[in-house]
């Protein structure tokens, strides 16, 4: 299958992001998707939360509204006292960035399959 440009919506909000993880995790939703072996990320997706103040990214799985898996990206924050990365959430001078009223997470992601290299060398 070749994609002529990735799917629309980069950014979606924290609800909708948190709504995809409960139906990755529901054991017959999971049951339902197609074995995914990898994802064509949008350089968007990268450079939006790469363009925060992180110290690293989070990855976290979910099944979108189209049924697909999808993987969304957080910016995280090294807390020095816990040793935890916490999760953050894009800023625009100071102001929490939003879609409506709810934080933004990164998504943008394609499965693979459908939309793999079939000559690749990581096929194996």
């Amino acid at each position: 299958m070749t994609e002529e440009k990735f799917p629309g919506k980069i950014e979606i909000t924290l609800p909708t992001a948190q709504e995809w993880v409960k139906k990755y995790k529901a054991p017959k939703e999971a049951a339902k998707s197609k074995k995914i072996d990898a994802y064509l990320i949008p350089l968007e997706s990268l450079q939006l939360v790469m363009n925060q103040k992180i110290d690293a990214v989070r990855a976290y799985k979910g099944i979108n509204t189209a049924g697909e898996e999808t993987l969304m990206l957080v910016g995280t924050v090294l807390n020095a006292k816990t040793g935890i990365y916490e999760d953050v959430f894009p800023e625009n001078a100071g102001v929490a960035k939003t879609l409506g009223d709810e934080p933004v997470v990164f998504d943008g992601t394609l499965p693979c399959p459908p939309y793999g290299d079939p000559n690749s060398p990581m096929n194996i």
